[in-house]
């Protein structure tokens, strides 16, 4: 019986192990990729590189988040790299940008009026999330096309590309945004009752109305939060850049959901947490940074892409399984 002990004491320790590399599987490819990255490529960790990589984070980082909030229902929202795309241009177009603060706030009403649209038919009128938001999808891009004409649209104000590309204390200041917005939906969701009423639609919406949530109202606020997130970072963008082009955004959308899933949470919904949004937006942004860096074909950056999300697929199923054997 002596001579078992150890081997007892050896697979408990295994199996505690196995366990929180479940848990923290996020973390753990991240890790390894920022190694991976440091080794590869020795530009990787230079002050300039890792600025140009925070600026890139903040944007796509706002949509992570938005699209976060609508996956905590077991919603989805694949309009948000065109609605992105539409807030852009017509804050750079509209008064011909002739003023930074008149254009960040004709992005966030676009943005918002988008996403109350999206809530609206999957609120109130019932549509799948799916097929709502991928209409908006279409006619967001389709209407960016049509105002722009396909080239383009530079503002005139001076002052514009401030928010964009200045810093404070050497740090890019779009990233206090992203920031900004990270501790915003983390109290959101931790230590309010709404953030509680988007976890338990996300479980279970004939549940959720049976304890009292109003489920068809706040699901049409989550939507038309996410669309006021989606237009700030539109406007960010086009600051960042000095343009609002109709092409902007594009791919947005699949980059946001796999960021969603490989930080941990279920399109099922009922699970997720602003910071494993943030770790997989991280992740997503070093492999794109490292490949650029490394001169690989962008063809190879959505293979690597697809590759992490089976992976985070893979582990999240083993977690569950673990979680359901116990």
């Amino acid at each position: 019986m002596s001579a078992q002990a150890p081997l007892g004491g050896f697979g408990s320790a295994q199996s505690l192990l196995l366990d929180l590399l479940r848990k923290h599987y996020p973390f753990l490819i991240l890790g390894v990729l920022v190694i991976v990255a440091s080794i590869a490529s020795p530009a990787f960790l230079t002050t300039n590189n890792l600025r140009n990589l925070f600026s890139q984070l903040a944007v796509i980082g706002l949509v992570v988040l938005a699209e976060l909030l609508v996956v905590i229902t077991g919603g989805i929202d694949i309009s948000v790299g065109s609605v992105l795309a539409l807030s852009a241009c017509l804050s750079a177009g509209l008064f011909s940008g002739s003023n930074v603060w008149v254009a960040a706030l004709t992005a966030a009403v676009v943005g918002t009026f988008m996403g109350a649209v999206n809530g609206t038919l999957i609120g109130f009128r019932g549509i799948e999330p799916f097929i709502a938001t991928l209409g908006m999808m279409a006619l967001a891009r389709g209407l960016t096309f049509a105002y722009s004409q396909g080239s383009p649209v530079i503002p005139t104000d001076p002052n514009f590309a401030i928010p964009g590309t200045s810093r404070i204390a050497g740090i890019p200041t779009i990233g206090f945004f992203w920031v900004a917005a990270i501790i915003i939906i983390a109290f959101t969701l931790n230590k309010t009752v709404f953030g509680r009423r988007l976890y338990a639609i996300g479980s279970s919406k004939h549940a959720a109305t049976g304890a009292g949530v109003p489920v068809n109202r706040t699901v049409f606020f989550v939507y038309t939060l996410a669309g006021l997130m989606v237009g700030i970072a539109g406007f960010l963008l086009t600051s960042r850049v000095n343009a609002g082009t109709a092409l902007a955004g594009n791919g947005y959308e699949l980059d946001a959901i796999a960021a969603v899933v490989i930080g941990g949470a279920r399109l099922s919904g009922g699970s997720g947490k602003a910071v494993g949004a943030v770790v997989g937006t991280i992740i997503f942004g070093v492999i794109s940074n490292l490949l650029v860096l490394l001169n690989v074909s962008t063809f190879l950056q959505e293979a690597f892409k697809g590759a992490l999300i089976l992976v985070a697929v893979v582990m999240a199923a083993g977690k569950r399984g673990g979680m359901a054997a116990r």
